[in-house]
């Protein structure tokens, strides 16, 4: 009240005394804070828990796979072979494949020979009852494990074999006139109707290249086995469900490409060596 007798109380009582906004805010952000640390810490933790999840499922699946190649391909139990499985795990396995599988070994024992192999397949099913998009090996030799190869060839001067880019390079010797000429023959592998096969391109003697018509005259039938082409059987040391689709030579080694059928996963026969025709 004023001294001429005037209320200037304000209407409606008491003023109320008003907090800072800057006040007032702070306090939310310290009631929100708490959850938000909380929430941040589950997610975490789950996180964690997933890559953990990850790990394991991805050295189960992959020591798997190292024992299952073992046990079906009959490989002895020491065989060093490398499982990679490309990309997540985890999640492909509730779905029910594998996007991606790698799996290499070097020096396979395969049959009399010996070979480096790799294998890729794509979505592989891991219930065994479904096929796979694709699947492809590639077995790799060096001169040694082509020589041995080749030394089952009747006839077929094996250990004269030096890999000589982009062909095979061999030598025969042709017995005339009780003198051994030798013949140096280059000869091209190629895969025809899942065979691999070798023939002549080039023929080489006494240093000069000569024709094979030139060699015949010389030498009658008993060049036959220089200019003809050689049927190597390779389907004996391996799984019927592999089917030779390429061949390629490099400067020191061969490699033979194989397209796998997705029967070898659940068909015994498949499994089993195949058969030369």
């Amino acid at each position: 009240m004023t001294a001429d007798g005037n209320d200037t109380t304000p209407l409606g009582g008491p003023a109320t005394p008003v907090l800072p906004a800057s006040s007032s805010g702070a306090g939310r952000r310290r009631r929100r804070w708490p959850w938000i640390v909380g929430v941040g810490i589950v997610l975490v933790l789950a996180a964690v828990a997933w890559v953990a999840g990850e790990q394991i499922a991805r050295g189960i699946v992959e020591r798997t796979i190292r024992e299952q190649a073992i046990t079906q391909l009959s490989l002895p139990a020491d065989q060093d072979i490398d499982v990679e499985v490309i990309g997540p795990v985890l999640l492909p396995l509730l779905v029910g494949n594998l996007g991606e599988v790698h799996v290499s070994s070097k020096d396979v024992p395969i049959g009399d020979f010996s070979a480096d192999v790799a294998v890729r397949a794509q979505d592989v099913p891991i219930r065994g009852d479904g096929d796979w998009s694709g699947a492809y090996a590639s077995i790799t030799l060096d001169d040694e494990q082509l020589q041995a190869l080749l030394a089952n060839l009747d006839e077929f001067p094996a250990d004269s074999v030096q890999i000589d880019a982009p062909d095979i390079a061999v030598t025969f010797e042709l017995n005339a006139l009780l003198t051994t000429v030798p013949v140096g023959v280059a000869l091209t592998p190629r895969a025809e109707a899942g065979e691999l096969v070798l023939t002549p391109t080039s023929l080489r003697l006494a240093g000069a290249e000569v024709s094979a018509e030139a060699i015949l005259r010389q030498f009658g039938a008993l060049a036959s086995t220089v200019v003809r082409d050689w049927d190597v059987c390779i389907a004996q040391y391996l799984p019927a469900a592999l089917t030779l689709t390429d061949v390629s030579v490099a400067p020191r080694a061969v490699t033979a490409e194989f397209e796998i059928d997705s029967s070898i996963l659940r068909d015994d026969a498949a499994r089993q060596k195949g058969e030369c025709s």
